[in-house]
Formats: C-alpha cells, sequence, structure tokens
C-alpha cells in the first residue's frame, strides 16, 4: 500500500528536477507531485509525495524533515487522507463553514415565462430586499 507524505516550506519557484534528486537520493521509487495556484500556475509552498512502503517513508521524514532546500526548512510528514478526517464540514478562513453561505443565501426558481406585471423571477429576491429597504427607512421632513 502506498504512503503518501506532504511536503511543506517549498519555495514559490524551484527546480522540480532538484527535489526529486533529493528524494532519490534518499530512497528509489518516491513519486512527488507540487500543488500550484489556478491562477498564476506558482507553487503554494506544498506538495504530496508517494512512497511503496511505511519504512520507507519513516526514512525520508527522518532524513529529510527539517534539511534547507533552496533556503527553506522543508516540513515533512505522513498526510491524512481526506475521508479519514472526519465529515464535519471545513471552516474557512473568516470563520464560517464552507457550506453555511450556500445554505443561507435565498434560492431563486427561474422561469422561462414571464407573466406581464409580475417582476422578473431572476431579481424577485432582490426586490424585494431594496422593497424592505425603502419601507424600513424613516425620513425626518
Amino acid at each position: 500500500m502506498s504512503i503518501r507524505l506532504y511536503v511543506g516550506n517549498l519555495p514559490q519557484s524551484f527546480d522540480a528536477k532538484e527535489l526529486e534528486a533529493l528524494f532519490t537520493s534518499v530512497a528509489e521509487g518516491v513519486r512527488f507531485k507540487v500543488v500550484n495556484d489556478r491562477d498564476t500556475g506558482a507553487c503554494r509552498g506544498f506538495g504530496f509525495a508517494n512512497v511503496d512502503d511505511r519504512k520507507t517513508a519513516e526514512m525520508v521524514i527522518e532524513q529529510l524533515h527539517g534539511k534547507t532546500f533552496e533556503g527553506n526548512s522543508l516540513r515533512i510528514e505522513i498526510s491524512e487522507r481526506r475521508d479519514t478526517r472526519g465529515s464535519a464540514p471545513a471552516e474557512r478562513r473568516d470563520g464560517s463553514s464552507a457550506g453555511s453561505a450556500r445554505k443561507a443565501a435565498p434560492k431563486v426558481v427561474h422561469a422561462d415565462s414571464i407573466e406581464s406585471g409580475a417582476p422578473d423571477p431572476r431579481w424577485a429576491g432582490e426586490l424585494s430586499k431594496l422593497k424592505d429597504l425603502l419601507a424600513n427607512q424613516k425620513v425626518g421632513v
């Protein structure tokens, strides 16, 4: 069974061949995949390495964890699989959970035919909010 290792604290730009050479100097058969930013294509600072067995994983961690690579001290540890982390939704940076914003938003049902005089169903929710805001405004005369 393959063991997945988290490799963190990578520089934003580095030579992947050098990192692979570093891994193969410890053990043969280590496969590495860097995680890149979708927009910029730059390294996000981490990646994952797969090794064939636990003994090899422990050897890689022992020899490379804390080792300096292009000015950064590598952080290497055994990665947890997503299904073993629990079923609770992930928390966002702002403290809200990932699903809460989607569930709280009002859902608008779209219709192909619009009745005359009726508001466009795509904007009905926004129109209702505007009406409430106007009704709650108090202007001093």
